[in-house]
């Protein structure tokens, strides 16, 4: 049964492994005429590749996108866009004492118990390098939705650890190393994240999620809600844990007066709904709340199984992200384009129009 696919309209099939020879996704579905070169996607891939900073995997990748079908003579011409990424720094060696054992808060086990086998290299397909194709699915659809709906996607870094992150400014976001919407705490954080690294534990991190500019009218009632989809897709990123809708569990603790958007002529006087309204986009700005667990890849002993059902003290080597939700945003960015781009697809083919102009 197939479950390396998202969409409907907008079909994204991710393929790979960590330490396979490459990486990669086939977009079935993406419409035509659109202008699009490797260097649009580059650019996403940019963001989100390791090696970045001290603070990351030290993992050497490139990440340099391939466009193999689907594009002639820079445009897409209907048919399935094929993007390859290939691999180039692996070190399998990294997981020979682990190969036989379960790294506990990994997805070792699981995959154990549903197929019978599992490629313990870099964590096989539950990597995160798995990202990688949908963040370049992402730009894809990033770019249709700008140049024909001006949807404008963006995350930033809230929380990481116990540290909250003060919200400044957005135009902060893309110029640190933690995706932190201020300038005013990055010396801090840099100590916070050298100190996690050399004592070889991980952190958890919290992410904003917001998309502007989505007209009213894209998602559907019951088994297709916009919010039930987005939400999907953002729990199928790797290490997310919770996600929110609007003020989501906060909303339990408001009045029916208190939680309700008043409506106006100027717009929505609040946005408690997350921009979505009974599973199907408001008109207000959409947003969302990511929670991201520790890396589970942790240089310290943990109590742990091996495939025999022996006890053993569990150390992983190698190198990882000391917290994997500092590279999170472009890929939550990435997930949320495909879920807007495909109900946008949708809602064309069903009723041929994107909503009302109110309110804004």
């Amino acid at each position: 049964m197939s479950s390396s696919s998202i969409g409907r309209m907008f079909v994204v099939t991710n393929f790979g492994e960590s330490h396979g020879p490459a990486v990669g996704c086939v977009i079935d579905g993406c419409p035509p005429q659109m202008p699009l070169t490797e260097a649009d996607i580059q650019k996403e891939l940019d963001r989100r590749k390791p090696g970045t900073s001290r603070h990351v995997t030290q993992r050497k990748e490139s990440d340099t996108v391939h466009i193999l079908s689907g594009v002639y003579e820079g445009k897409t011409t209907g048919t399935p866009i094929a993007l390859v990424i290939y691999n180039e720094d692996q070190r399998s060696k990294d997981y020979g004492a682990i190969a036989h054992q379960f790294r506990p808060a990994h997805a070792d086990w699981g995959y154990w118990a549903k197929f019978g086998i599992r490629d313990p290299r870099g964590g096989g397909r539950s990597s995160a390098r798995l990202t990688a194709p949908t963040v370049a699915a992402g730009a894809v659809a990033k770019k249709w939705l700008a140049e024909n709906l001006g949807i404008t996607v963006r995350a930033c870094v809230t929380e990481i650890g116990n540290m909250p992150l003060v919200f400044d400014d957005w135009s902060h976001v893309n110029e640190n190393p933690f995706f932190a919407p201020n300038n005013t705490q990055i010396e801090e954080l840099e100590n916070l994240l050298d100190a996690t690294r050399k004592s070889g534990e991980s952190l958890g991190a919290r992410l904003r999620l917001e998309v502007l500019g989505v007209p009213a009218g894209l998602g559907n009632p019951v088994y297709q809600r916009l919010d039930a989809n987005l939400a999907q897709a953002l729990m199928g990123v790797n290490a997310v844990k919770g996600v929110e809708i609007g003020d989501g569990f906060a909303a339990s603790r408001l009045t029916g007066t208190q939680n309700a958007d008043a409506m106006t002529p100027e717009g929505f006087e609040t946005n408690h709904a997350g921009g979505i309204l009974g599973g199907i986009s408001s008109g207000a700005a959409i947003v969302a709340n990511v929670a991201i667990k520790p890396t589970p890849s942790v240089r310290l002993p943990l109590k742990s199984l091996d495939e025999e059902g022996n006890p053993v003290d569990v150390v992983t080597i190698g190198r990882h992200d000391p917290c994997v939700g500092l590279r999170a945003a472009p890929v939550l960015e990435a997930v949320a384009a495909l879920t807007i781009m495909d109900a946008a697809l949708v809602q064309r083919a069903q009723c041929g129009n994107f909503g009302l102009e109110y309110p804004a």
